[in-house]
């Protein structure tokens, strides 16, 4: 694609980056096969094509973002399947970030759109400040009928049924490894899923050191800062990104690690980017070292030896966008899942997003909606035991609409390896 950006333009680093990206864009639409929105909604406008001709307009032109603009570029879920079929690598990725970014920085939203933005970033990356938040939410859904604004209705939908407890894991502090320890690594714990399930965590921790890991949750590590990134609140998102990096380093020049461990794909795949997020930054190669050494869960557990007692369960595995499209982890959970014993089967279309995508089954409910159904419908067609996801959101997403348990796929590992039955799966034993 030919960009007519001037040189002063392209002395700005986060233009400079753009420019290259849409300059390795060659048209071909293959992009549009794979793109949830396309398929929903079918126009081209909703699909990364259509996109990026918006975006390059917007930046070229140094355009104030218009409405139309603004609505194409929130309705993509970020799920990044189109950077999975591009022929060309075009990172479609870092090219909506600085166009959210640039929205952010440039158009006045409505007051509804600002006043529910500005309330998810006071509240999603907050543990405490989302538990109170789920509780108000579920003694407000008997009044769900009378919100005006279907994103109020899907904020009170959110609440799941039981709100557990904080676990004491999730506070700073080091877990031994059972046995010789063979490796040192950090956890992170995240923010949303500490609200909302806790199980993961402690099933991370349990099989980790079973299998002599120390587990260490570091001092003043906490948001990754994807939830307010993909809002482009680069400023917000950037503090709690460096305040993980600072956290972390600070253990690896302690008593070293050699892997900072994620079990939520959506900040793993942030994490991995914190050396782009702060290549022009006095973080730059602090952040560097630590990208280089983010792994997801699935990735550290496939370097290890389980020692797994077979279960005789039919999964169905959901594959979380983040971490196939984000990541490019497509079959090692699944082979986790298999070497443990289990029956493991996939939908038609796993490449196709659920709806999730960070606050979007919020701010996009209805389009979030369709996805979602779809999911569900090809998700029952395997007529599974079980369904196993490596992403929170997608298993508060398919679980609010699914008959069948939920559950993470570290939790079954952990099962499977002498730890705890899952609890989603005694409800009725």
């Amino acid at each position: 694609m030919q960009t007519t950006f001037t040189p002063e333009q392209l002395t700005d680093p986060a233009i400079a980056r753009s420019n290259e990206i849409l300059r390795s864009c060659v048209h071909c639409g293959f992009c549009t096969a794979t793109c949830p929105t396309y398929q929903v909604l079918g126009d081209e406008l909703d699909s990364p094509r259509g996109r990026i001709y918006l975006i390059k307009d917007m930046l070229e032109n140094e355009r104030k973002p218009d409405a139309k603009t603004v609505k194409h570029v929130d309705r993509c879920l970020s799920c990044l399947a189109c950077m999975s079929t591009c022929p060309s690598g075009v990172h479609y990725m870092h090219l909506v970030d600085h166009a959210r970014a640039y929205i952010e920085k440039n158009y006045d939203r409505p007051f509804m759109d600002k006043a529910l933005r500005w309330t998810l970033s006071q509240i999603l990356p907050y543990p405490g400040r989302f538990r109170a938040a789920l509780g108000l939410a579920k003694l407000g859904r008997p009044f769900r009928r009378f919100m005006p604004d279907p994103r109020l209705r899907a904020m009170l939908d959110m609440a799941p049924r039981d709100i557990p407890s904080p676990s004491p894991n999730d506070r700073p502090q080091s877990f031994p490894a059972q046995g010789q320890r063979i490796k040192r690594v950090a956890l992170m714990t995240g923010c949303a899923q500490k609200a909302l399930n806790t199980d993961i965590n402690d099933a991370t921790i349990r099989i980790l050191r079973r299998h002599g890991v120390e587990v260490v949750v570091a001092q003043g590590a906490g948001c990754c800062g994807a939830l307010t990134h993909h809002m482009g609140r680069e400023d917000k998102s950037h503090a709690s990104a460096a305040a993980n990096v600072r956290a972390w380093v600070t253990e690896m020049d302690g008593e070293g690690l050699d892997a900072i461990v994620i079990n939520t794909s959506g900040c793993g795949t942030t994490v991995k980017d914190y050396g782009h997020m702060f290549r022009n930054d006095p973080l730059a190669a602090d952040a560097a070292r630590v990208s280089g050494i983010a792994r997801d869960i699935s990735e550290l557990l496939e370097t290890l030896d389980l020692n797994a007692q077979p279960q005789s369960l039919r999964v169905a595995y959901h594959s979380a966008c983040s971490l196939q499209h984000g990541q490019q982890i497509k079959d090692t959970p699944k082979k986790l899942l298999k070497k443990a014993g289990f029956t493991v089967v996939e939908p038609r279309d796993p490449h196709l997003c659920c709806g999730s995508a960070g606050t979007y089954n919020l701010m996009q409910p209805e389009i979030s909606g369709q996805l979602k159904a779809r999911k569900v419908e090809t998700l029952q067609a395997t007529k599974p035991d079980l369904i196993a996801a490596g992403n929170i959101g997608c298993m508060m997403q398919i679980g609010s609409a699914i008959g069948v348990p939920v559950v993470h796929t570290v939790e079954l590992l952990d099962w499977a390896t002498g730890g705890p039955k899952p609890r989603a799966l005694t409800v009725g034993d």
